[in-house]
């Protein structure tokens, strides 16, 4: 069972972050290691063509590894990206984002995690990333 759930995971962020809270995110489904996030796209993150921007998946991607691990190991705001690598697939249409996000290896120092974004309706994702995530020690 997590620790955090989906609700307070969003009011630690805008807590903690709230430079972020303006993304238009919600927390669709949370498990031990599994995470859906939703996220609503405006203009600005649309790049010229009317496609969604390689940075807002990444933000949407580093977020969804960041609130996986967390639902895992409680409110631990210095927990970083330690590497994100992303392959965008095919083109995000503007409107809806969602990332489903699974965690590989939970680790005392390490977390390594599987995100696919997906666009609307489509059933393919757009792009598929690897993230791992450094766990500072516990004092």
């Amino acid at each position: 069972m997590p620790l955090m759930t989906g609700e307070e995971l969003l009011e630690f962020q805008r807590r903690e972050f709230p430079q972020t809270v303006d993304m238009g995110i919600s927390v669709e489904e949370l498990s031990d290691t599994h995470i859906v996030i939703g996220m609503k796209t405006t203009d600005r993150h649309l790049r010229p063509g009317g496609t969604v921007s390689g940075p807002t998946m990444m933000e949407l991607a580093d977020l969804t590894m960041y609130f996986l691990l967390l639902a895992q190991i409680g409110p631990v705001a210095l927990a970083v990206t330690t590497n994100l690598s992303i392959n965008f697939l095919r083109k995000p249409e503007p409107g809806s984002l969602r990332a489903t996000g699974k965690l590989l290896k939970l680790g005392r120092s390490l977390a390594v995690g599987e995100i696919s974004i997906f666009s609307g309706d489509m059933s393919e994702p757009v792009a598929h990333v690897t993230t791992t995530y450094s766990i500072p020690p516990k004092r």
